[in-house]
């Protein structure tokens, strides 16, 4: 999709290419312009979203079309579920910090995704069958920080509503020999509406880089984050919207509910350039620990035969990701380029959950007992082990300025064993245990060709086209119930298509999509009423993203974006409380046919600026039943500049029409769904280091 970064940055990050165009590493791991791709990708510049205000991942998506990533969800209000193609699923997209997958094995770690001293972040809509294999259908995201020895040199100050403050330092380090080395330091504190609601984070980020024997280059990432989140309770719906018993944001949890997380990260580094082409390696290590306890309204909204209207979970939680990676680029001929490597993601979650059920003040005001104080009904144990392997291989073709080709094929090769437990504590005889394992070696590939229609890459038009085949294991929502099998694994097959141009100060693509899936994975209930994930057969999704950019001056930047996407079951049946429920033609939950936004930016050098952009989604259902249709929306964000002395003073607004509209579902709470955050300001200094 539409490039929205200034050229000049991502030029530095590539000295083998004289075009304007911005660089990308997605999808060919190598850096390579955007035009020689078949694929559609947004880059986003790290200076324009920081300029924009912009400091998570919602507020980066909206500026891509087609795509949404409303705040909070299940993993907490510092979470958020990104949506592709009209797909608004937890784990349908991959996420990729600096080259790693974080959470790869098992779901996207957005909670704890940070965006302090971001360079750029590259956005490509559908999977990456072959260099990122088992781990993506509809979406990769990719964060890439400032390398080793740069920085965007600055301190920021934040003061936010309600209490909220925020602040970083991003610094380069004095360079020892031949190590360089930058340093992220950054904490949070965000306040939101309701009783104890919000998030509390702290973040470091070193990253250094040193020339080695032989020509090797050496890096290494490490990268800790402490975090504690005060969630949000999702609404629960009647047969015709939201229910009116709850106000608006009533926290429903028990006492002392919270989500308490650690993640530390290590990643080491190798490259080096061959006698042709170039080696790299790369091995990383991520440890999460979670405590988590929370509570969610039942859908009676009255007290049940056990006198409680409530149930919650007392969960500790435990992570670990490996992942390795080594590759070779050959090139063949002048027209030719060879990657070919292997992988290996492996990934161990564990979680036992205490579950209890309790009484909420169903107005909010006061704050049920304490999480400690109720009885344990029921634990539930899980351990799963999964392993990706795979080999690969790309080849890229441009036999003239014209043409371009890019073909792959990866074997993948999955296996994963799972321990699942349930003890009841009321009636020992519904107490049961069970394991499993699941072996899947499949490929999977992508073909994709780019034609040049007329003009050159920097003024001119081109078309491109690709088919992408690939699968992914069944998903795990480390909710507090545990499903004894392992599902079966989701596929998908897509062909895309797309035109995009330059044309002096404008910029233009559009795109038209379509998927098959099989065996999708989405939240159910049980017999029992418990809430389970299970795959729910065949989804068909197609659309057309359309975007377009103009600069009239150095100063002034107009952009806007539509998309119209059409998702529907196919022939389904699916078992929903124990009762069988034919789903076929009915739209996916949460999926609107129409996304829009236009934004505007004016920003001269060191005076007054200012942003506001305008983001429309369309009516959509609540169910997959279709019976609950929630209206559009429309939320406005805007900024205000002024420079001061060397550093300048922002004033940012973030849903300035306090559009409360429900925009995920839980997985955990039957029936919920969470809001839109209510409107915030912030108001920001940014000091320059070292000028």
């Amino acid at each position: 999709m539409l490039t929205t970064l200034a050229a000049t940055v991502l030029l530095a990050a590539s000295a083998t290419t004289e075009s304007m165009l911005p660089i990308q590493v997605t999808a060919t791991r190598l850096p390579e312009t955007v035009d020689t791709v078949p694929a559609d990708i947004t880059v986003l510049d790290g200076n324009d979203l920081r300029a924009r205000g912009v400091r998570d991942l919602a507020g980066a998506l909206a500026f891509v079309a087609g795509t949404e990533a409303p705040l909070g969800g299940d993993t907490g209000p510092a979470g958020a579920v990104p949506s592709f193609w009209g797909l608004h699923e937890f784990d349908a997209f991959l996420l990729v910090v600096d080259g790693v997958p974080a959470g790869g094995a098992f779901n996207p770690s957005v909670a704890t995704l940070d965006l302090t001293d971001v360079q750029r972040i590259e956005v490509m809509q559908g999977a990456a069958p072959v260099t990122y294999g088992a781990t993506s259908f509809v979406g990769v995201i990719q964060v890439i920080h400032y390398p080793a020895g740069e920085s965007s040199e600055s301190v920021r100050v934040q003061a936010k509503s309600r209490g909220g403050a925020a602040g970083s330092l991003a610094t380069t380090l004095p360079t020892v020999g031949t190590l360089r080395s930058s340093l992220v330091l950054d904490a949070d504190h965000d306040v939101l509406t309701g009783r104890n609601q919000g998030t509390d984070r702290g973040h470091l980020l070193y990253r250094g880089a040193m020339a080695a024997v032989a020509g090797h280059e050496l890096t290494l990432d490490a990268e800790y984050t402490g975090q504690t989140q005060h969630p949000t309770s999702p609404v629960v719906a009647t047969a015709t919207g939201l229910t009116s018993v709850t106000p608006l944001d009533a926290n429903l949890g028990p006492g002392g509910a919270g989500i308490i997380a650690h993640t530390a990260r290590f990643s080491l580094g190798d490259r080096v350039a061959l006698a042709r082409g170039e080696w790299q390696t790369h091995l990383s290590y991520t440890d999460t620990t979670i405590h988590d306890v929370r509570g969610f309204a039942r859908p009676e909204l009255a007290l049940g035969d056990d006198g409680a209207n409530a149930d919650g979970f007392d969960q500790d939680r435990s992570i670990k990701d490996l992942w390795f990676d080594s590759f070779v680029a050959l090139p063949l001929s002048p027209t030719t380029r060879l990657t070919t490597g292997v992988d290996l993601l492996y990934g161990q979650g564990t979680q036992t959950s205490r579950n209890f059920a309790y009484v909420a003040d169903l107005s909010g005001a006061t704050a049920a007992d304490d999480y400690r104080t109720y009885h344990v009904d029921e634990v539930n144990t899980l351990d799963d082990r999964r392993v990706f392997a795979g080999a690969y291989a790309q080849l890229e073709f441009s036999p003239s300025p014209r043409y371009s080709l890019l073909a792959g094929v990866r074997l993948n090769h999955t296996h994963e064993t799972q321990s699942a437990g349930h003890v009841d504590t009321i009636d020992a005889t519904q107490s049961y245990s069970g394991d499993d394992a699941r072996t899947t070696t499949r490929l999977g590939g992508m073909l994709g060709a780019t034609v040049r229609l007329w003009g050159t890459a920097d003024d001119g038009g081109q078309f491109w086209i690709n088919y992408r085949n690939t699968f992914k294991p069944a998903a795990i929502d480390f909710g507090p119930d545990v499903n004894l099998s392992i599902l079966k694994p989701e596929t998908a097959a897509g062909l895309e298509a797309g035109l995009r141009g330059r044309h002096g100060p404008l910029e233009w693509s559009v795109e038209a999509f379509t998927l098959d899936f099989e065996h999708l994975v989405v939240h159910s209930i049980d017999a029992n009423g418990a809430p389970i994930l299970a795959n729910a057969g065949t989804e068909h999704f197609h659309g057309l993203d359309a975007e377009a950019r103009w600069h009239p001056s150095e100063a002034w930047s107009v952009g806007a974006r539509i998309a119209h996407h059409q998702s529907h079951f196919g022939p389904t049946v699916e078992a929903e409380g124990g009762d069988l429920a034919n789903l076929a033609g009915h739209s996916l939950e949460l999926s609107p046919r129409l996304l829009a936004g236009l934004d505007l930016r004016y920003a001269p050098t060191e005076s007054f600026g200012f942003t506001v952009g305008a983001n429309h989604v369309g009516s959509r259902f609540l169910d997959r039943a279709n019976t609950i249709e929630t209206p559009s929306y429309t939320t406005i964000d805007a900024t205000l500049s002024v420079p001061v002395l060397r550093g300048s003073v922002q004033l940012v607004g973030r849903n300035l029409t306090d559009r409360r509209d429900p925009v995920t579902a839980s997985e955990f709470g039957e029936a919920s769904y969470y809001r839109l955050n209510a409107r915030t300001f912030a108001l920001e200094v940014v000091w320059p280091l070292g000028r």
